[in-house]
């Protein structure tokens, strides 16, 4: 089973591909790529939310994910960051059009990952890196919440019982 993790922002979205790998009636996971899709402050907001969508549908293609899990907008103090990631996030979604696409909150994420609701960043890309075998945590930062939302999609939903 192949999940996305996305990471919505307008000047960075996080992307992480993971898959499960099984051996001897053990599951692992397995890091496919991760990274971050960035846009320029100074371009206009069409041009960079025009960004995030060809590198989005470029990564759908590419790696061809069976599902999205994306990280679900919550309230934020302030409305116009709030409304800049909901823009971002919307176009993910467009790109990402045709697969089965599921939302997390940050507190299900760091659940699913430690068992604790209030982990610290640190804590959630620690169990990421144990998690997929690395020596370290993944950077940077949104790409590595972009890892940890696949990893708490294949955890949570069951996927490593699902025939890919």
């Amino acid at each position: 089973m192949r999940v996305m993790g996305i990471d919505p922002g307008l000047a960075t979205t996080g992307y992480g591909i993971v898959e499960t790998k099984s051996a001897r009636r053990e599951t692992s996971f397995k890091l496919i790529e991760g990274g971050v899709i960035t846009t320029p402050p100074d371009q206009p907001l069409p041009e960079r939310l025009k960004t995030i969508y060809d590198e989005v549908r470029g990564l759908v293609s590419s790696f061809r994910p069976k599902e999205l899990a994306v990280e679900e907008l919550y309230f934020a103090r302030n409305a116009k960051t709030a409304i800049s990631v909901a823009q971002a996030r919307g176009v993910v979604l467009l790109a990402a059009a045709g697969l089965p696409v599921v939302s997390y909150t940050p507190l299900e994420v760091k659940l699913q990952l430690t068992g604790f609701g209030r982990a610290t960043k640190q804590q959630i890309q620690g169990m990421v890196a144990r998690l997929l075998g690395l020596r370290e945590p993944p950077k940077p930062d949104d790409a590595a919440d972009a890892l940890a939302i696949a990893l708490c999609h294949l955890l949570r939903e069951g996927s490593l019982d699902r025939k890919a």
